[in-house]
């Protein structure tokens, strides 16, 4: 593996910001990371693909990173290539007569809800308040534990590393809580979503009311990652952790939220090994008490 090398052929021949060793900290919601051995910001269809090309030739690992709202990333950084997409993907077109929105995976989750507001459009009020980009939100199936976002996709593009372009229909994937069966080799570019024509201003209360619900639950004024765990069926992770005794529980600079126990906080210069000690510590506990294996949601980078 030669990062090196790959860095030397990208510099400066690509549409994209090629950088070593760069911080991945700034770069995470948590704000807890080493850094990428080498980061690649693409602008364009072009500069992605060739990267991938450069990166499979010298045998360097790579990920896909949009705002990093679901990772956490080893002290210890990692030492593949991060590639980050912007620009060309991160366009965005809204089609009020057609009730849909096309938009790039780099796009924020919160600019596309807001867009959708603005149109009239109906059906992504549950997102208000999801950070993250669209790709990653699409990926992951986002959204409450009630409603998610996959239904919603009438279809996607992604790029098969090394194959090309396709195109999903969003019938063809199977969407549920916290997951879907796209496959995790895929990067997805760019999607339709499908909306309803609906009224603004009940479109507008509906998401100051989720809004509200939402500030008043979670900590959001803590860098965090969101929730850690995937709540069991009919279960809320949150209250078995609490129940277990564990709000308000710390780590170093961690500290398992005394306003929602699932989620873990960064008071302050916390380490990834401080927050990784709080999950298993939260995990192990509802295992002993429930005999519930609490399914951890949070991506590691670097471990």
């Amino acid at each position: 593996m030669s990062v090196i090398n790959a860095y030397t052929e990208l510099s400066g021949s690509i549409d994209a910001e090629v950088l070593l060793d760069e911080r991945l900290a700034k770069r995470t919601s948590y704000r807890i990371g080493g850094p990428a051995a080498l980061l690649v910001v693409a602008h364009s269809y072009g500069a992605l693909q060739r990267t991938l090309e450069v990166l499979r030739r010298e045998g360097v690992e790579w990920v896909i990173l949009g705002r990093g709202s679901n990772v956490l990333v080893s002290d210890n950084g990692y030492d593949g290539c991060v590639i980050l997409l912007d620009d060309e993907f991160s366009r965005m077109t809204v089609q009020r007569d057609e009730c849909t929105i096309v938009a790039g995976a780099a796009v924020s989750l919160s600019r596309v809800v807001n867009e959708a507001m603005k149109a009239s459009l109906s059906g992504l009020e549950f997102c208000i308040g999801i950070p993250g980009t669209l790709g990653g939100a699409i990926s992951m199936d986002a959204g409450t534990r009630h409603e998610w976002i996959g239904p919603l996709v009438r279809d996607f593009v992604v790029l098969r590393p090394g194959e090309g372009l396709h195109r999903y229909e969003g019938g063809e994937i199977e969407w549920g809580y916290r997951r879907t069966s796209i496959p995790t080799s895929e990067i997805i570019l760019e999607a339709t979503i499908e909306l309803k024509a609906g009224d603004r201003d009940q479109i507008t209360s509906d998401m100051e009311e989720r809004l509200r619900r939402r500030r008043e639950a979670q900590p959001l004024s803590k860098p965090s990652c969101g929730s850690v765990f995937r709540n069991p069926p009919d279960r809320s992770a949150g209250l078995l952790i609490k129940s277990c005794e564990l709000a308000g529980a710390e780590q170093g600079a961690a500290q398992i939220s005394p306003e929602h126990a699932n989620f873990i906080v960064n008071r302050g210069g916390a380490s990834a090994v401080d927050v990784v000690t709080l999950i298993q510590r939260a995990h192990d506990a509802v295992l002993d008490r429930y005999g519930i294996d609490l399914t951890c949601e949070v991506k590691l980078l670097g471990f």
